[in-house]
Formats: structure tokens, sequence, C-alpha cells
């Protein structure tokens, strides 16, 4: 039965993933971008509980990327440029979940868009695993951030945190701590070095093809 729906926030391809800025040029890192969030959609969709998935981006390639997978797209709330980006982050993510709570109550899986390496049962496994009627979050691979937050139907207060010190932060608001290996599920991609790691991993077919024309 399908019960959950993954909400997942991409910023424009124009300012995505600057940590990556001396090792790929804009245009490859935008291809990345892209890739990395198709290989997450997919796993995703993937997930026999998993009844939708909503992207939220104020990106109009992203927006039309996503729409061809089958995802609903939500424009990105557009907050005051004056904000961060985990606070443009965190409402981007509110936006996308009032969208779907709005359409059913369903549970709620908040998740990152650049887990190429993720696998469809690890997501299961972390969805099966949260508590019920509460807000769970798994952590990622350097323990300190949020690959996923996970919100079970009977709360509909999604509180994302998502920033510095993420992970520390959703606990300390409430959020449970899931427990599980998922290395492809923890490890979102933001350095040279999670590049490395996640291709050693194990990446999907976007970011393989992607990776492989740069000469990986």
């Amino acid at each position: 039965m399908s019960t959950a729906h993954v909400v997942i926030a991409v910023k424009d391809l124009a300012t995505a993933k600057t940590r990556l800025a001396d090792s790929f040029s804009e245009t490859d890192r935008a291809r990345l971008v892209v890739a990395m969030l198709q290989d997450t959609v997919r796993a995703a969709q993937a997930v026999e509980a998993v009844a939708s998935i909503t992207v939220v981006t104020p990106d109009p390639e992203v927006a039309e990327i996503a729409h061809r997978m089958g995802a609903r797209v939500v424009a990105d709330p557009s907050p005051d440029e004056s904000l961060d980006s985990a606070d443009r982050l965190n409402s981007a993510f509110s936006a996308a979940v009032t969208s779907a709570l709005t359409e059913d109550g369903h549970d709620i899986i908040a998740l990152q868009a650049d887990l190429p390496a993720l696998r469809t049962e690890e997501l299961t496994q972390a969805y099966e695993s949260a508590r019920p009627a509460a807000r769970s979050v798994v952590a990622d691979h350097h323990g300190t951030g949020t690959a996923a937050l996970i919100l079970t139907a009977g709360t509909d207060d999604l509180t994302p945190l998502f920033g510095p010190a993420s992970a520390r932060r959703h606990r300390e608001s409430g959020a449970h701590d899931l427990v599980g290996e998922w290395p492809g599920l923890r490890l979102d991609v933001d350095t040279l070095d999670d590049v490395r790691q996640a291709y050693s991993l194990g990446v999907g077919p976007a970011t393989t093809e992607v990776l492989r024309s740069l000469g990986w």
C-alpha cells in the first residue's frame, strides 16, 4: 500500500554545488546535479510505500525534468534573497510538505536531492523504521547533516531544520534518530571526496553517465 509522499528541494542550477567549483565547470556541475536528482527520484519511486514525489525548485530545467519523471512540481516560494541557503532550503521543504499534506495527509519523507548511490531498499528500511506519529531523522555520512526527515501520520509539523549541524538540531527539536547502515541513503554529495565515495559505492545510471563522460 502506498502511504508516503517524498518531497525533494532543488536549488537553481546556477548556484548549486558551489563546493565542486574547483573540480567541475558550471555546466558540468549542473549536469551532475540533474543526474543525481534523477537517480534519487528513481530510487525513491521504486519504494512500494511511496505514493508520489514532489519536487520544489525555482529552476525551470529542473522542474521540466522532474515533471517528465512523473513528479509533482511546486514552485519555489522565493523567499527573501537575504536569507541564507539553509533558510531557503527549509522554506522550500515547507512549501512542498504543505502541498503534499493538503492533498491527503499521508506520511512525508523529506529527502535530499543529491543521493546518487541511494538504494531503494535503504529508503524502504528507513521509512519502515520511522517512529509512528512522530518525526524521525536519518543523519548523513558525517553524522552532522540530515539525509532524510520523516513525518508519520498523527503529527503534521515537519519543522525542517536543514543546514549546519542539522542532525543534532533535528534531534533536539524532538526527532528520533534512526539507526541503520544505509550507506547510499546517508551519502549526500557536496564535495569532490563525496563524489568519489559515491562513485566507489555505486551510483545510479544517470550519474554514472555524467561522470564517465568526464573521464571517471
